[in-house]
């Protein structure tokens, strides 16, 4: 797929890794998808650490920063595209969440903003100016899914159905009850029972990374001290596995089975 100039309001658009050892999750992420990385100053912020494909000067595909505690397990948020994020805010907190890190201008890359559901689980909102969000998606080594985990199915469709304006379309991937949220027409997030994901959180937030060959990679991962949650299993659109990196953040691996991703996104 060609490289990503802009991301539609209400879609996922960056995912940014909050680590205790950004040295450590660094190498492992090189291992793993052989991403690039180089180091950003921003100032008053801080240092963050930004991933690409294929050295300095190629695209952005993630981020990550450290953590102020060290003594915490890594994760990783998920962002997602606003137009308007005052607007946003108070769609949030209007649908009964809350707002854990007001606004704030990341130097001259865009101004982000980080939230919590009415179940518990953080993502962030961001608005670019000159990081447009993920520079390339949906192909080996990037983000192409994002999904939600958590104990009440309707409560989150009707929270996300309000704060972004997505429509719910029913699916029978790897759960019965699985729902793929769409952003006008493209499906741009999933939303799973906590049951069927063994993170150990109730509700939560988990990119996924499509990759060449799901079972070596989760193999590669696990030689660099991952732990396997779900080994590679095939469902309708492809195989997967779930695993925690040796920090304690988790993700999913993905190698679609269809050719023709745009296709995929915009079905009904």
């Amino acid at each position: 797929m060609p490289e990503v100039t802009t991301h539609a309001p209400g879609t996922s658009s960056w995912v940014e890794l909050a680590s205790p050892d950004v040295a450590a999750s660094r190498d492992f992420y090189h291992g793993v998808f052989g991403w690039y990385s180089y180091t950003l100053t921003t100032g008053a912020l801080g240092d963050f650490e930004i991933f690409t494909l294929g050295g300095v000067q190629g695209p952005e595909v993630a981020g990550a920063l450290s953590l102020a505690d060290d003594a915490e397990s890594a994760s990783w948020t998920c962002y997602f595209r606003s137009d308007d994020l005052d607007a946003t805010i108070d769609a949030v907190r209007a649908s009964g969440g809350w707002v854990t890190v007001e606004p704030i201008d990341v130097a001259d890359l865009g101004r982000m903003a980080q939230c919590s559901d009415t179940q518990g689980a953080d993502f962030a909102l961001w608005l670019p100016y000159n990081l447009q969000g993920a520079g390339v998606v949906d192909e080996p080594n990037t983000m192409c899914w994002v999904e939600l985990a958590c104990p009440d199915l309707q409560e989150a469709r009707g929270f996300y159905g309000a704060v972004f304006g997505w429509t719910p379309v029913e699916r029978s991937y790897y759960s019965p009850d699985y729902t793929e949220w769409k952003a006008g027409n493209w499906s741009t997030a999933g939303l799973v029972s906590a049951k069927v994901r063994p993170t150990g959180l109730p509700s939560q937030w988990m990119p996924f990374f499509w990759v060449a060959d799901c079972d070596a990679t989760t193999c590669r991962a696990a030689e660099l001290g991952a732990r396997i949650d779900i080994p590679p299993v095939e469902v309708e659109l492809g195989r997967f596995a779930v695993l925690t990196d040796p920090l304690g953040a988790h993700l999913g691996l993905t190698t679609p089975n269809v050719t023709d991703r745009i296709t995929a996104r915009i079905r009904p």
